[in-house]
């Protein structure tokens, strides 16, 4: 659970856009998709693989 302390006299809007900047940074809607499921180890390990080989074919690209 996220917490944010709001200071006196500082404004809702201020602290909502704070809590949703530290809500993005933390990736917890990330996880709680992932544990929406169960995903194989073998399936995991295969789209890191994946992710690697997009990131180098871009690397690779911008090389050139």
């Amino acid at each position: 659970m996220l917490i944010i302390p709001i200071k006196d006299g500082e404004n809702i809007e201020r602290a909502l856009k704070r809590y949703k900047n530290k809500y993005r940074k933390t990736k917890q809607l990330n996880t709680l998709r992932s544990k929406k499921h169960f995903t194989k180890k073998s399936e995991k390990r295969r789209e890191e693989v994946a992710k690697a080989k997009y990131k180098e074919i871009l690397r690779q690209a911008e090389e050139y």
